[in-house]
Parts: C-alpha cells; structure tokens; sequence
C-alpha cells in the first residue's frame, strides 16, 4: 500500500509543489549566511573578541556540515515532512536566540544550532526528487536547486540592506518569523512520505561509509562539486575585498553585485533537463570548462575600470552558473541509484561539497592578503582544473 501511495505521489507533483519547494530551500539555507557580512556590529554588540570573530562563521557551517553527517541521513528512516517541520522549528528558535543575544557564548551557540536545523533544505532536496517522475526528475531538482542557490547568493546583500535600515538584529528576528511561518505552510502542505526502511539509526550511519567506499559514482560527483564549490567560495569571499580597494565600490554596491551574480542560478533547471535526456557527461564539461573560463578571464582581458567591473560581473554570473549546473547534474546522477539511500547519499554530497567551500573560503583571504587578486584568480582556477583532471580520468561508460 505505501509503495502504491509513492507511486502516486510521483504522477501528482505539481509546478506549485516545486516552487513551494525551490522557496523554502531557498528561504532555509539564507540563514546560514545573515551573518557573514555582519561580523563587525555583532562582535561588538556581544563583546566577542576580534581574534574570535569569525567563529561566528565557522561555528554555524559547522553546525550544518554535523547535520548533513547526522539529521539529513534521517531522511531515510523518518516521516520526511515531520523531520522538516521539526528542524524548522529548532532553527526558527534559534534564530530568535542570535537576535536577542547579548553574550559571545550564546550567540555562537545559537549559530551552531542554525547551522544544525538549516539541514532542512537537504531534507526537501531528495523529497523532491522523490515526489518527481523518473523522466523529469533532474529539471525538479534543478528548479529546487536554484531555489538553494538563490538563496546563498541573495542572502548577504539582503542581510546588509536591513541592516543599514535597521539594525543587526532585524534580519534574525525577521528569519525567525519567516522560519516559523514556513514550518506552518509546509506542516499543511507537504505530503506525508513514509520511508520504506527499518534499520536502527546506528545501522543508518554505519551504512554511509559503505555507500561512500562501495558507490564510485558518489565519489566522482563529490569530487567534481568539491572542487567547483571551492572556487565558488574562494570568489565569494575575496571578491568584495577587490571591489573595495581597487574599485572604490561601498557595501551598497557590493551588495548589487552580488543581486548581479544572481542571474547564474537560471542554469540550474536547464542543466536538469539535459540531464534528463541522458546529456550529463557534456554539462560536466561544460561546467568545469565554464568555470576555467570565467575565472581566467580576469587573467588576460584588461580595460578601464567600468570594464574590468562588468567583466567580473560577467564572471560572477559564469561561475555561479557553472556551479549550479554542476551540483543539480551530480544531485540528478545520485538520486537515480535508488529512493532508500537518497537521503544517505545527498547528507553524504552534500557534506564534501561544503568541504570544497570552506577549503576555498579560508584559502581566499590568506592568497589575497599574500598574493593579491592575481594569487586568487590562479587559486580559483586550480579547484575547476583538478575537477578536469578528474574528468579526463573517467570512462565515457562510468558517466
């Protein structure tokens, strides 16, 4: 009878669901970035040293890298929509903790917590991909995708307009109530779904490790997005420092850069789609190439000042776009091995992709500080570079 009812569920998702899906991602996941851009004010309004400011970063990727490793994998055990919900509420929680705080201790605690319950968005990603038909299953996740990575990418130029219209605090006390309201609207209408699984949760996470030695496919993807997402944070978080310093823009204008980037999240349903009509291994390329390009071309093209600052756009919206194709391409290849290890495999890519990105991230500020642009560039261009590596190595076959 369960089986019967997925089989249902497959046939009855809607463009409505998708979307509600794609926005709560998207809703979810900006909570693990409020507070990048706002590191100073909150340091100085709970007395966190300087030295220990960038904990409140840590901390909270952190917090979601646990969660992927211990909540997502849940997903295979647990009724997905009370698992959702659930987490909602923990991180609506503790949204309203971080705005309130007055203390270092309790702050980070709470970005550790939010980190620890934003793993909901990995929980809805594989849900979709099972509510989907098997032919149409890559463009969902694609469409959700984007949702996702709209939401990383709009979440610190947002977080920095409310704050210089308010103050710190209001970004998470407006995060706690969009959270909350969230939990509600997903409480009512996403359906049940019942994992056909009865191992213990021990067994659960003892099996990761098999699944990651026993399935090369995984291993490949992870590797792929590892090195994408690296190159992804490691422009992200030295690009507003050019952009200051060389080009004079204020946080206003980084924060319209960053809106600028946000054009590159279209590649996600589209890669999906060549995904689903059996095109994977040439997206694989085209991203991986996409992103060699977008990054070298700083390197070699040279003009004015208006010039060099729409190439970057340029190379903000090719290498958001690259990313994006890459991850929904690995996410579509994963999700094909099977409805009972997809939470276990998603928590598991999902894990190494957040490796790639802190990797980048703590690379991006001692190579600018040392190198300067050109050492980020050429760092940048490494991670795409070891992922064609990777690429070439691989049988058309094992694609």
């Amino acid at each position: 009878m369960q089986q019967q009812q997925q089989q249902q569920h497959q046939q009855d998702i809607s463009a409505a669901m998708v979307w509600l899906m794609a926005t709560a991602t998207g809703l979810i996941v900006a909570n693990l970035y409020y507070a990048q851009p706002l590191v100073g004010p909150i340091s100085r309004a709970t007395g966190l040293d300087a030295g220990a400011a960038g904990l409140i970063v840590t901390l909270t990727q952190m917090g979601y890298c646990l969660g992927m490793l211990f909540i997502v994998p849940l997903g295979d055990l647990v009724e997905n929509r009370r698992l959702i919900v659930t987490a909602l509420a923990g991180t609506a929680c503790a949204l309203a903790v971080a705005a309130f705080s007055t203390s270092a201790p309790l702050f980070l605690a709470a970005m550790f917590c939010i980190g620890l319950g934003s793993v909901a968005a990995q929980i809805i990603v594989p849900f979709a991909a099972h509510l989907a038909k098997p032919e149409t299953r890559g463009q969902t996740v694609g469409t959700v995708v984007s949702g996702l990575l709209l939401g990383i990418m709009l979440a610190r130029p947002v977080s920095s307009i409310v704050t210089d219209a308010l103050n710190w605090h209001a970004i998470f006390v407006l995060s706690a109530l969009a959270t909350a309201a969230l939990a509600l609207v997903l409480r009512r209408l996403l359906p049940l779904r019942e994992p056909d699984h009865t191992s213990t949760y021990a067994a659960l996470l003892g099996s990761m490790w098999h699944l990651l030695k026993t399935t090369p496919i995984l291993r490949r993807r992870a590797a792929y997005q590892f090195c994408m997402f690296g190159s992804f944070s490691l422009f992200w978080t030295t690009v507003p420092l050019i952009l200051t310093n060389a080009y004079g823009l204020t946080q206003t204008g980084i924060a319209l850069f960053a809106l600028a980037g946000v054009a590159g999240a279209i590649a996600s349903p589209i890669a999906g789609r060549r995904a689903d009509q059996g095109k994977s291994r040439s997206t694989t390329l085209i991203a991986l190439l996409g992103a060699v390009a977008s990054l070298a071309a700083p390197l070699l093209l040279h003009g004015s000042r208006t010039f060099e600052v729409g190439l970057l756009v340029a190379v903000a919206i090719g290498l958001d776009a690259a990313v994006s194709a890459n991850l929904v391409t690995g996410q579509r290849a994963i999700y094909a091995l099977g409805a009972d290890v997809r939470s276990r495999l998603n928590g598991l890519y999902m894990s190494i992709f957040f490796l790639g990105g802190a990797l980048g991230s703590s690379l991006g500020g001692w190579t600018y500080a040392h190198h300067g642009w050109q050492g980020v560039l050429v760092a940048g261009l490494s991670f795409p570079a070891a992922g064609l590596l990777v690429f070439v190595t691989e049988s058309r076959r094992s694609q």
